[in-house]
């Protein structure tokens, strides 16, 4: 491919894996350089109950006259009814968007409780048109196709088919994290008495403060030229 140059990228449309889903459901769409900021500010909006204020009541409302600024009576502020929230929400994400849209589902499921997920694992294709370098060398352009995985969460607040592969109840993540932090804990407490080392015993020299220190342990078998070295005084004697 030395002599091509890649001159789009098409990314193809993905049917819903979730079959009965309302259209006006909210979607998130997740990629690689999506802000989780900007994201969960999107998603809590949504699926949070807050009040609004009505447009155009309330403040310090001004209008202009010959130049001059003139303040108006303050009129009490007034709120609307709650907006309801929504029942469901949708966070997609392919290619190294996966992990950031798992991120935003459970931020989301820990500030929202009681919401059931279901989960879609799936691979979507991208297009990528292929153009050559020098047109006048008779090369065609290339397309290829590449398929990449992709993550389909659904999260909602009416409860969904336990029995379909993916389902994840309410409250499950709590016992999911308790045990990962348990578990965590038993590793570290591991390495920390593992790091320790051993005191005393063992032969060979140890340094000291004043210099090499010789360690005390079974008396060493006298050699072969010491007892010769013995036999030689006692003949002399």
């Amino acid at each position: 491919m030395e002599n091509y140059s890649k001159a789009r990228t098409v990314e193809q449309p993905c049917p819903c894996p979730f079959p009965g889903l309302s259209s006006d459901t909210d979607e998130v769409r997740v990629k690689d350089g999506s802000k989780i900021r900007n994201l969960m500010r999107y998603a809590l909006s949504r699926m949070e109950v807050k009040p609004r204020v009505l447009e155009g009541e309330g403040g310090h409302p001004k209008s202009e006259e010959g130049g001059s600024t003139t303040e108006v009576q303050e009129a009490p502020c007034s709120q609307a009814p709650e907006k309801m929230p929504s029942r469901q929400i949708v966070f997609t994400g392919t290619g190294k968007g996966v992990s950031k849209a798992i991120t935003c589902v459970e931020i989301l499921k820990r500030r929202v409780k009681g919401l059931h997920q279901q989960t879609r694992l799936l691979f979507s294709t991208v297009l990528e048109v292929w153009e050559p370098l020098e047109p006048a060398a008779g090369l065609d352009s290339l397309t290829v196709n590449r398929n990449i995985p992709a993550i389909w969460v659904l999260l909602s607040r009416d409860p969904l088919d336990a029995s379909l592969p993916g389902y994840q109840a309410p409250g499950n993540f709590d016992a999911l994290w308790a045990q990962a932090a348990k578990e965590d804990a038993g590793v570290a407490g591991g390495q920390r008495h593992g790091g320790r080392r051993k005191r005393g015993g063992g032969g060979g020299r140890g340094k000291g403060p004043g210099g090499p220190v010789r360690q005390t342990g079974r008396s060493r078998e006298p050699g072969k030229g010491q007892s010769h070295g013995k036999g030689a005084l006692a003949g002399q004697e």
